[in-house]
C-alpha cells in the first residue's frame, strides 16, 4: 500500500528541482530538435528533466511502469503507472516564452489517483488526490460557475500538424470567439488545465492530446468540481474541461 502523502512530499521535491534546472537554462542555447513536425520540438532540457524525474521513480519505485513524453520510461507489469511529461510547452520554452510547466500522474489500475503541475517562472505549484481536492501552493481550489458562454473567458489550443491535417481546430476556435468574451493560447495544456482547476479560465478544449499532456491536469480539475470530458481516437485525445454546465454548451458548439 503507497503511502500517498510522502509519495507526494517527494514528487513535490522532484518537480521543483527540474523546474530550477529548467529557469537556469531558459533563455541558454540549446541544441533544438524536431519530432513529427518542424512545429513539434524537443530540447536538451525535455530530455534531462524526463530523466532526472524517471531516474527519481525508479530510485523508489522501481517496480511502478512509466510512461513518458520522450520515451525514457515502460509501460508494463505494474497495477501503478507514472504519466510524465518533463516540459509541457517546449515551444514556448525554446523561444523564451516564460509558460510551461512540469506535469506527472499516477495511475493506480488504470485511474489517476495523483497528479502534480508546477510552473516555475510563477512558482506555481498545483496538486491533486482522488478524492481529497486540488490544490495550488496549499490553497483549496474551485472551478470557475460562470454558465453563460457570453461571459465565458476559455482556452484552447491548436495541434502540431495544423497545417497539414484540416482537423486542426481552426473551425472550432473561428465557432466561438464571437460567442464568448475570450479565447487565450498559452501553448501548455497542463498549464491551461490548471488554470481552469483554478477558476482563471471558465473552459478548456483541445484536439489531439497525448496522455501526458491531459493526465495530471484533468485530475485537478475533476478534484476542484468541474467536469472533464475526453474523446479519444487513433489521432489523440480531444478534451473539454469546465463546470458541468459550461463543458455542456462547449460540448454543444465544438465539432467532436
Amino acid at each position: 500500500m503507497l503511502d500517498y502523502q510522502q509519495l507526494l512530499i517527494k514528487v513535490k521535491k522532484w518537480v521543483r528541482e527540474v523546474g530550477d534546472l529548467q529557469l537556469a537554462s531558459l533563455g541558454n542555447q540549446q541544441l533544438i530538435d524536431t519530432k513529427s513536425t518542424q512545429a513539434d520540438l524537443v530540447t536538451e532540457v525535455d530530455k534531462k528533466s524526463e530523466e532526472i524525474l524517471i531516474n527519481k521513480i525508479r530510485k523508489y519505485y522501481p517496480e511502478h511502469s512509466i510512461l513518458a513524453e520522450e520515451g525514457g520510461g515502460s509501460q508494463e507489469g505494474s497495477d501503478y503507472c507514472w504519466i510524465i511529461d518533463p516540459l509541457d510547452g517546449t515551444n514556448n520554452y525554446a523561444h523564451g516564452f516564460p509558460i510551461f510547466c512540469i506535469s506527472i500522474a499516477l495511475e493506480q489500475r488504470g485511474e489517476t489517483v495523483l497528479g502534480v503541475v508546477y510552473v516555475p517562472t510563477l512558482e506555481q505549484l498545483y496538486w491533486a488526490r482522488r478524492g481529497e481536492g486540488a490544490f495550488l501552493n496549499g490553497d483549496r481550489l474551485q472551478v470557475a460557475g460562470q454558465e453563460e458562454l457570453g461571459r465565458a473567458l476559455l482556452a484552447t489550443g491548436f495541434p502540431y500538424d495544423k497545417d497539414s491535417d484540416p482537423q486542426n481546430n481552426v473551425d472550432n476556435f473561428a465557432q466561438l470567439i464571437t460567442q464568448v468574451r475570450g479565447i487565450r493560447r498559452s501553448g501548455s495544456a497542463a498549464f491551461d488545465l490548471s488554470q481552469v482547476a483554478s477558476g482563471v479560465y471558465d473552459g478548456f478544449w483541445e484536439l489531439k492530446l497525448k496522455k501526458w499532456d491531459l493526465a495530471a491536469g484533468a485530475l485537478l480539475v475533476q478534484e476542484a468540481g468541474g467536469k472533464v470530458l475526453t474523446f479519444e481516437n487513433e489521432k489523440g485525445i480531444n478534451i473539454i474541461a469546465a463546470n458541468q454546465k459550461m463543458v455542456k454548451l462547449l460540448l454543444a458548439e465544438l465539432n467532436y
